[in-house]
């Protein structure tokens, strides 16, 4: 079952539904979301069956203890026929003014090493300096309209794809952390859609749910990417960062990572590769 949006008049059977769906996706019984949420078994039962709409409150006190994103509460509130809680603006909102402020200081203080904001579908929202200057070290970022979205970039073969080392191995790593990194741990329609579209893409390997990913050493504490320049193979890892305590939609669906040279030949080899393309 994927996560939709939801229509104000929807049946009221729609509300225990998707308290099902997000106890089932927690892997929680009645009995554990009850002590959890310090609400009756009875009363989740009856919620569940359509039998009683709860109040505001314990609605969003059960949401809370099934940890359901902000997008999918506003959901469970117009099922249960109360107005959304949780704004939806967009991420250059004017409420979102503090919050792009600290991500524009972020990206720009990690130069000169690739720094992007994207959304929950991983298009760019935001980038430093040194992010396009190293990816047109290897793709003319110009024939891309934006959005640029980075994975469609690194599995299109006439995208970045042709630079990447151990693609296959890159390109599974990738698909695993569209499933880990989905806000809430849960893949909505547009992830599932992204997914589909990469999967389209030919020669992606398709044993990826299942594949032990063992390209990096076993000293090497990350799975590194790499990327062919001329003879050299540059090696990073990502860190990827999300906002904290998260008021508003697409503050908790912001992503940052931030690239980092995984050896001081890279480093180098960075510095170089941009110096070259200023």
């Amino acid at each position: 079952m994927n996560v939709r949006s939801h229509d104000p008049k929807a049946p009221s059977g729609e509300l225990g539904n998707l308290l099902r769906y997000w106890r089932d996706a927690r892997g929680v019984s009645q009995l554990d979301l009850s002590l959890d949420a310090g609400i009756s078994q009875r009363q989740i039962s009856f919620i569940e069956s359509g039998r009683s709409v709860p109040g505001r409150e314990t609605l969003l006190t059960l949401a809370q203890a099934l940890d359901v994103p902000l997008r999918e509460r506003n959901a469970l509130l117009l099922a249960a026929g109360y107005a959304p809680m949780y704004s939806e603006a967009p991420w250059n909102a004017q409420e979102m003014h503090g919050v792009i402020r600290a991500l524009e200081r972020v990206v720009r203080q990690h130069e000169p090493f690739p720094a992007i904001v994207m959304d929950r579908h991983w298009n760019v929202l935001m980038t430093n300096d040194a992010a396009p200057r190293f990816f047109n070290c290897f793709f003319d970022m110009t024939s891309r309209q934006g959005p640029r979205n980075m994975l469609h970039l690194m599995f299109d073969p006439q995208g970045i794809r042709p630079y990447v080392a151990d693609w296959d191995n890159v390109a599974r790593s990738l698909l695993q952390r569209v499933h880990r990194e989905s806000v809430g741990r849960v893949i909505d329609d547009g992830t599932a859609r992204l997914i589909d579209e990469l999967l389209a893409y030919p020669d992606v390997p398709r044993d990826w749910k299942t594949a032990h990913l063992l390209s990096a050493s076993p000293a090497m504490p990350v799975i590194p990417i790499g990327f062919v320049s001329g003879v050299d193979v540059l090696r990073y890892f990502s860190m990827v960062t999300s906002v904290g305590a998260p008021q508003n939609i697409a503050a908790q669906e912001l992503r940052l990572e931030c690239m980092f040279p995984i050896d001081d030949a890279t480093q180098a080899r960075h510095l170089q590769l941009l110096e070259a393309n200023a």
